[in-house]
């Protein structure tokens, strides 16, 4: 079997049986460290996804894909990486397009409201707890950020000048 459909298969078969995030990293350990690249090499793989802006497990598939077949490699295994769940999205929207007129997916969509609202609200609970010493600033900051957002600054600008205030307040 050729390197990149080696690469294709497995990128599409993690991101089929898991949700991305850690567990798609250790099944991406077993199947790359060894054959693929050295332990070593993988370490840095996850350092270096974790560092930079965006998706950790997209970040890590096209550098495993170019640590072993170049630039090819790259875009074989992102494909294998957004193949799922584009296909799921795809295909869960097709579903729910069909049954738009039916009173029970409006109903549906409107219970999923105040779950989404209580999810983020436990993130940004989680965010605030793991700040220890600095809880302080980091409800000024937040109070700062939703105050903007109020009175409808743009919310690039708001990250923007929170990430500024941060850099200047947590030295």
């Amino acid at each position: 079997m050729s390197n990149l459909l080696r690469l294709f298969l497995m990128f599409l078969k993690i991101n089929l049986l898991t949700t991305s995030g850690p567990a798609s990293v250790g099944l991406l350990y077993k199947e790359t460290v060894g054959s693929l690249m050295t332990e070593s090499q993988f370490v840095e793989a996850v350092g270096f996804s974790s560092v930079l802006p965006g998706s950790d497990a997209l970040q890590l598939a096209m550098f495993v894909g170019y640590a072993s077949a170049g630039v090819h490699g790259a875009l074989v295994a992102l494909l294998g990486s957004i193949l799922p769940p584009t296909v799921l999205m795809l295909g869960l929207m097709t579903i729910l397009q069909r049954l738009r007129g039916e009173a029970w997916v409006g109903s549906f969509v409107r219970g999923l409201a105040p779950a989404v609202a209580v999810l983020m609200v436990l993130v940004a609970w989680q965010v605030f707890q793991t700040e220890g010493s600095s809880l302080i600033a980091t409800i000024i900051i937040a109070a700062l950020s939703f105050g903007a957002l109020i009175f409808n600054a743009p919310p690039a600008l708001v990250l923007l000048a929170a990430g500024l205030l941060g850099m200047v307040v947590f030295r």
